[in-house]
């Protein structure tokens, strides 16, 4: 039986490669995609979600409006990194399909609590609208399966300050909120994902594949790579995000530790720092499974097999993309 799934997400390029990946693997079944602001807006984020499914074909998949701002601090968008609609130099044209009328919290919890213990959510911007629905439904929480969450660095470096990841930066406060919920998490952070670089070579092979997603990953990923090349001296880009979703069915991709992991929410130069009691100091108990050692090259060629599986069975069904 496929893994039921809900991605809460920014739709910016790795989040779009995500989903893609997500639709490429029949393991996961994918129930909907609940849109928060994060790399754009959330209303952009929504046309790219929607834009995105209809290329792959997808377009029976819900789409729902999220949360617009963070729960405390001033929005923080990623246009520098994702470019101004959140899908770098791809242009997909206005999506048919309407987003769906509820909200994106309120379809997290009637979606969970309808089905206890059955829904993996799994969070790759910032945690706004998780935050929000276990806020809102106390019930929400317990009847989470599992939450598989691309954020933080632990060990690592940061990548929007000196020590804070982006998703977990623009929400600290929604993190917080999360890691202290008693959801069983999976933390994908900075550690490895930043081990994950797609080369141009990966998007050359990828060219030779049929349909019009190639197109969208080689324009999409050719902005993230300049960003990368520029900022942080990589020939490629890492994609963050995909890594979290192939987790949920091939965890042998990673190496885990279970530790307690907090994000500090007090200001100054650490915000959003998400740190690990490796040595148990605090006495706490783990709150989570955190992800620490990749093997990067196994999980690139399962993400180049799995979107060449898609565009050939795209164009076998006869869709051109």
């Amino acid at each position: 039986m496929p893994q039921r799934l809900i991605i809460d997400t920014d739709p910016g390029i790795d989040d779009a490669l995500a989903i893609l990946l997500t639709l490429a693997s029949s393991e996961l079944q994918l129930e909907g995609l609940s849109i928060v602001h994060g790399n754009c807006s959330m209303q952009q984020g929504a046309r790219n979600a929607r834009a995105v499914l209809e290329l792959a074909g997808a377009s029976h998949i819900p789409v729902f409006n999220g949360c617009e701002f963070p729960l405390v601090q001033p929005s923080l968008l990623a246009p520098e990194t994702h470019g101004n609609t959140g899908l770098g130099y791809a242009e997909l044209p206005d999506p048919v399909m309407p987003v769906d009328p509820r909200h994106a919290v309120d379809f997290l919890i009637e979606t969970v609590l309808a089905s206890p213990g059955e829904i993996t959510i799994a969070a790759i911007g910032p945690l706004t609208n998780v935050a929000l629905a276990i806020r809102k439904e106390p019930r929400f929480a317990p009847a989470v399966k599992d939450l598989f969450i691309m954020g933080g660095a632990v060990r690592y470096d940061g990548n929007t300050t000196p020590l804070a990841e982006f998703n977990t930066y623009v929400d600290p406060h929604a993190a917080h909120i999360v890691f202290h919920s008693g959801i069983p998490i999976m933390l994908v952070p900075l550690d490895v994902t930043y081990q994950c670089i797609l080369t141009p070579e990966d998007v050359t092979r990828l060219q030779a594949s049929p349909t019009g997603i190639p197109k969208f990953i080689a324009d999409s990923t050719r902005f993230y790579m300049e960003f990368h090349d520029e900022y942080q001296q990589i020939a490629g880009c890492v994609i963050n995000d995909p890594l979290a979703l192939a987790l949920i069915y091939r965890p042998e991709i990673c190496d885990y530790e279970e530790i307690f992991v907090d994000v500090e929410i007090s200001g100054g130069v650490a915000m959003g720092k998400t740190f690990g009691d490796f040595y148990k100091m605090t006495k706490r108990s783990p709150n989570m499974r955190v992800a620490l050692q990749v093997r990067p090259r196994d999980f690139m060629e399962l993400f180049l097999e799995r979107i060449e599986s898609l565009c050939q069975a795209q164009a076998t069904a006869g869709g051109s993309g």
